[in-house]
């Protein structure tokens, strides 16, 4: 929060006003006004403004930004001395598939799911975790992985078994403050799983349903590549509020991207955008930038079937190496280039889904009806 005195008049300013002039200001990555919810209060005591704005994502890396804009739209106003703005937001969870109520500790699930293995999905999903984290979020994180889990290396977090406290639930283990739960904390890493599909759409099931969460605003979901039984399960049994698909610009990759997309789309789980991994390789010796798996995929995919291309990013050594050793980048580097763009890829992310409809079914009470 930012004090500006100002040597204008003194005449009273009215609450009308004000709001007209912040409603020049954007949304930082919606694109629209700042009005009606979005100024959450305003107060006016003999030329001071006290503004409070409020979002319905995550965005303490613009929050600085944003307040200092409107106080330089509001030292504009006649009338106006000090002026005093403050931004937060809240989190409120989204409609997910008919059929299915959302878990009462989860605010939001998000899946993040690729048509095929390779192209960097579990260290999108585990860097989207943590920026979103970063951005002022609770968030969990579920490798759904059942096969090839690889998210408790990724967080550092391998080695003994989750905590029970009556022998039916599991606490999660917490990872650079995440909350995380893996059949790879069950299992040795070298072990293999060789399952059928009912065994492991059941044990997805229980890593979800049986991990005591808590008050998590959004649980990232990392899927197993393809569109088999596991990416079923999740559609059919699972509250998503919404997927998001990575792809690499590279022509095989975004066909098996498309035909998870178009999967989703089936089976009423919307799509919230398209991230492009791997779009350029900045090499470490000499820094020239090439795109090794082609470029503009990600784009004309997302142009396409109209849903937004949330982000790219970089094929880089760093975060590869920061990943196998157990603290991914935006852990790691927090101030990097790299950081920043998940974590602006994550506002764009919590901003899309912060559009779609609200879940209002636990704010309704329970009418019952008895016959005398």
């Amino acid at each position: 929060m930012a004090l500006f005195g100002l040597g204008k008049n003194k005449d009273a300013v009215s609450e009308a006003v004000v709001r007209a002039a912040l409603a020049a200001l954007l949304d930082p990555e919606l694109g629209q006004a700042f009005e009606g919810k979005r100024v959450h209060s305003v107060e006016i005591k003999a030329g001071t403004v006290s503004v409070h704005l409020r979002l319905g994502y995550p965005a303490a890396g613009v929050r600085e930004d944003v307040c200092r804009q409107a106080e330089a739209v509001l030292r504009a106003v006649d009338g106006v001395q000090v002026a005093q703005v403050t931004l937060d937001w809240v989190i409120e969870p989204h409609s997910v598939q008919k059929t299915l109520k959302r878990m009462p500790e989860v605010r939001n699930i998000v899946a993040v799911a690729s048509g095929k293995g390779g192209v960097g999905k579990s260290t999108t999903a585990v860097n989207l975790a943590l920026a979103l984290q970063a951005e002022g979020a609770k968030v969990g994180i579920l490798d759904a992985d059942i096969y090839g889990p690889s998210v408790p290396r990724m967080l550092g977090a391998e080695g003994g078994q989750p905590n029970s406290q009556d022998g039916k639930t599991m606490d999660p283990k917490v990872a650079h403050g995440l909350q995380c739960m893996s059949i790879g904390f069950l299992v040795a890493e070298d072990n293999p799983m060789i399952w059928r599909g009912p065994m492991v759409t059941s044990a997805l099931q229980q890593l979800l349903n049986d991990t005591n969460w808590r008050d998590l605003d959004y649980l990232i979901v990392d899927m197993p590549p393809g569109t088999g039984d596991i990416q079923l399960t999740l559609a059919q049994k699972v509250p998503v509020a919404g997927v998001v698909i990575v792809t690499t610009p590279q022509d095989i990759a975004l066909l098996d991207a498309k035909k998870g997309l178009k999967m989703f789309e089936r089976v009423d789980v919307p799509v919230l955008g398209i991230i492009e991994n791997m779009s350029l390789h900045v090499c470490s010796n000499c820094g020239h930038i090439e795109p090794i798996f082609g470029e503009g995929g990600g784009a004309k995919m997302a142009e396409e079937y109209g849903i937004e291309l949330l982000g790219q990013l970089p094929l880089e050594r760093g975060i590869r190496e920061q990943a196998d050793g157990g603290n991914p980048t935006v852990a790691a580097d927090a101030e990097s280039t790299t950081a920043l763009l998940y974590r602006g890829i994550a506002r764009k992310l919590a901003a899309k889904l912060a559009q779609r409809a609200k879940d209002y079914s636990t704010k309704f009470p329970t009418i019952v009806i008895k016959n005398d």
